[in-house]
C-alpha cells in the first residue's frame, strides 16, 4: 500500500508538528521495529532534506550496529563512547553538534557530514538506540530538532516490544 506523507514545507517546528503525526499513524498496527523505524528515517529525511537519517541499535553491552536508514552507506559497528552515536549512548543524553570536525574522536563515515544530532532512544529506562541525523551544513540542529526528534525518540521506545 503507498503511504505519503503530508509535508508542509513551512517553518521547522510546524513540519514537526505536521510530520511526527503522520509517522506515528503510519507505524500505528505495525509490530515490526525494522520496518516501522525504516519509515521513520524515510519520513525524517523526506521532510527535511537531511544528509543522512538513521538508527543505531545495541547489539551487545559496548557496541551499536546500524539499523534502517535513509542516506549514503555508513558506519556499520560504532564502540561505547565512540564517535557522537557512542559518546550519546555512554553518556545518555543528546548531542547536538554544530560542526564535527570539532567533536573530539568523530566518526567520519561521510566527509560530506557536517553537523549532526544524536538522540537516545529507551525503552524500560535503558538505552536501547540511538537516532543519528546528519547535515551537510554547519550548525543546521537547534533546541527545535532536539525538543521534537527526542520525543519521536520517546515515542520509539515504547514500540519495542520485549
Amino acid at each position: 500500500m503507498a503511504e505519503d506523507l503530508i509535508i508542509q514545507n513551512s517553518s521547522k517546528e510546524e513540519n514537526y508538528s505536521t510530520l511526527i503525526p503522520q509517522l506515528k499513524a503510519l507505524c500505528e498496527g505495525e509490530e515490526n521495529l525494522t520496518a516501522n523505524l525504516a519509515n521513520i528515517a524515510a519520513g525524517l529525511k523526506e521532510a527535511f532534506g537531511f544528509f543522512w537519517v538513521g538508527f543505531y541499535l545495541k547489539d551487545s553491552e559496548d557496541e551499536l550496529v546500524l539499523g534502517p536508514f535513509q542516506g549514503p552507506v555508513a558506519c556499520t559497528r560504532i564502540r561505547k563512547g565512540k564517535g557522537v552515536c557512542g559518546v550519546a549512548w555512554e553518556r545518555n543524553e543528546v548531542l547536538l553538534v554544530p560542526d564535527v570536525e570539532e567533536f573530539p574522536g568523530h566518526i567520519a563515515c561521510s566527509s560530506l557530514s557536517k553537523s549532526e544530532i544524536v538522540v537516545p532512544i529507551h525503552n524500560k529506562g535503558e538505552v536501547i538506540g540511538v537516532l543519528d541525523v546528519d547535515s551537510d551544513k554547519l550548525n543546521d540542529f537547534d533546541a527545535i530538532d532536539q525538543q521534537h526528534l527526542t520525543a519521536l525518540c520517546e515515542w520509539i521506545g515504547s514500540l519495542v516490544k520485549s
